[in-house]
């Protein structure tokens, strides 16, 4: 019988089985977490889901995010771009 190891983020339950990738995931949520705290604190009306949401798409989008704010604005949108299939071509 083979042992694997694995790696379990305790803020999900989200199973890794490498090491760096679970560190990596851990520390995105910790980030999403923290986003998510500061919205809440500063937009009247926020809903706690809404919050969660925004938090994890910003963290998600960490990197881009970065380089928009040092004066590329439109890394943003760069990833969104590649993913969008025009209607006509997705019949």
């Amino acid at each position: 019988m083979a042992v694997i190891a694995v790696w379990k983020c305790d803020r999900d339950g989200s199973m890794f089985a490498d090491k760096k990738e679970a560190e990596e995931h851990d520390k995105m949520l910790e980030l999403a977490a923290n986003i998510t705290i500061l919205l809440e604190r500063n937009i009247e009306g926020i809903t706690e889901q809404m919050g969660e949401d925004i938090g994890i798409l910003l963290a998600k989008h960490r990197e881009n995010l970065a380089k928009a704010c040092k004066g590329k604005p439109e890394t943003l949108l760069e990833e969104l771009d590649e993913k969008v299939v025009p209607i006509s071509k997705a019949k």
